[in-house]
């Protein structure tokens, strides 16, 4: 057998390294802040981590400020008239709650999924989402886009009619 071993040598001179360190900042981890989403159907998703921050309830109460178009959700473990169950969203341990009547009640529009960006939690342990500051979730458009992609990526012609 022949030896067909072939060496590559490269003649580039090592100049001195002069590193430079990132600092780390005050930027909140992608998953360790509060992340909550309402779409047109009325499901309010949160992240596993903001429903543990917020207790982790069997359910919700849902409150409205009209004054403040905001929406909270106070945490319940009682069997109260008014609450709205936890459901499971997602494979990660996220959590959902229907809110379709809230919508209904109060006039809420929403004509794509939302992301409450300054979502929190108040001293009196409700989540508080502003509809004010509210934007239309990229994470939703994403999905939505995969989701509307034809199985068949050859280009459709349209005929006008004479």
């Amino acid at each position: 057998m022949l030896d067909t071993s072939y060496y590559i040598c490269y003649s580039v001179p090592c100049m001195k390294a002069e590193w430079q360190q990132v600092p780390r900042g005050d930027v909140i981890g992608q998953w360790s802040a509060l992340y909550v989403t309402m779409n047109p159907r009325g499901f309010i998703v949160m992240s596993r981590v903001t429903y543990e921050r917020a207790g982790a309830p069997k359910s919700f109460l849902l409150l409205f400020d009209k004054v403040n178009n905001r929406i909270g959700l106070k945490p319940t473990h009682g069997q109260d008239q008014n609450a709205y169950p936890v459901g499971p969203a997602g494979r990660h341990g996220g959590k959902m709650v229907r809110a379709y009547r809230l919508m209904q009640e109060f006039g809420i529009v929403l004509p794509e999924t939302i992301q409450f960006h300054d979502a929190q939690i108040d001293t009196d342990g409700i989540l508080i989402l502003d509809l004010r500051t509210a934007r239309i979730s990229t994470r939703a458009k994403g999905q939505r886009k995969e989701a509307i992609k034809p199985l068949n990526s050859s280009p459709t012609v349209h005929r006008l009619a004479p």
